[in-house]
């Protein structure tokens, strides 16, 4: 097929012993959870030689990564790795410098017109990009709705669904997060945590097939950050959702992720299973990293 882009690189590195690519066969780093997919069945999501800079700034530096279907990885890394910048550019947030991004075995950030790959235009962006889910740092949830009202309003404006429709989906998902008796409170009515789970249901009603979680506990006290991540465990344990995390919580990325990757300076420096990536760290860096984790707590 003939590919049509201006963007820089819509394929790996050439280097197949790159960590920064994730996915080669002859990688050791190539960890993903052995239920999460069926082997040769295509990724959830992909990124593919993908770029982000802000001026003179590279954020993300022809990344290189694949995450399995149901598979649950968390991110973690120094400030200004480009953490969160991979959720953002996954959302079409922030658009790409370079490479591409596939979503369910389809291109994200392009199309297929008449047999040429070319840029997305913003319904094919709109239409892909309703399978993913996102929930940020500070909730955003809509301060003049209540909790029920917050959850119907997207499946209304953007699936069409029903008042109806959407009103028994939303308390549902409120149930779920457990706020069913908080359906007809303000945000200033709740606390932070509650809020979080408020703005997990509302990204659940649009029904997604990847959920991201951009650092969503870091403004909340411990005893409301435990409240959210339960709420995040049960949807991992009973739910089929691929679930990329940002976090700075070290024992929930342990206990909770198929696959840690460590990020710095744009790049995946170290990825694998929580138990190997926290007990026995190869890179220096990343070792570095966990001391640094360790000693400040």
């Amino acid at each position: 097929m003939t590919v049509k882009t201006d963007l820089d690189a819509l394929t790996p590195p050439h280097s197949a012993l790159s960590v920064e690519n994730p996915m080669k066969r002859d990688d050791p780093a190539s960890v993903r959870d052995p239920q999460a997919g069926a082997p040769g069945e295509a990724p959830m999501v992909r990124f593919a030689g993908v770029t982000k800079r802000y001026g003179a700034l590279t954020v993300l530096d022809e990344l290189n990564l694949e995450i399995a279907r149901n598979e649950k990885v968390a991110i973690i890394g120094p400030s200004g790795s480009g953490k969160s910048t991979l959720l953002r550019v996954l959302m079409t947030l922030d658009p790409l410098t370079g490479g591409m991004i596939e979503v369910d075995g389809e291109p994200l950030t392009h199309m297929h017109r008449n047999g040429v790959l070319v840029p997305a235009s913003l319904k094919h962006l709109r239409r892909v990009r309703s399978k993913i889910g996102m929930v940020f740092q500070s909730f955003n949830l809509f301060p003049h709705m209540t909790a029920l009202a917050n959850t119907i309003e997207a499946p209304m404006q953007v699936l069409g669904l029903s008042r109806k429709e959407a009103t028994e989906r939303a308390r549902d998902l409120l149930s779920l997060v457990g706020l069913e008796d908080k359906c007809n409170h303000y945000p200033s009515q709740l606390s932070g945590g509650q809020q979080q789970r408020v703005a997990i249901a509302r990204a659940l009603a649009m029904r997604p097939k990847v959920m991201l979680f951009d650092e969503v506990t870091s403004a909340l006290d411990p005893e409301l950050c435990g409240e959210v991540l339960n709420v995040i465990r049960r949807l991992g344990s009973e739910h089929n959702l691929t679930m990329l995390m940002v976090t700075h919580q070290m024992g929930f990325a342990r206990e909770f992720a198929d696959r840690v990757c460590f990020f710095s300076q744009g790049k995946i420096i170290e990825q694998g299973p929580p138990q190997q990536f926290f007990s026995a760290p190869q890179h220096e860096r990343t070792q570095q990293f966990l001391r640094a984790v360790k000693e400040a707590v």
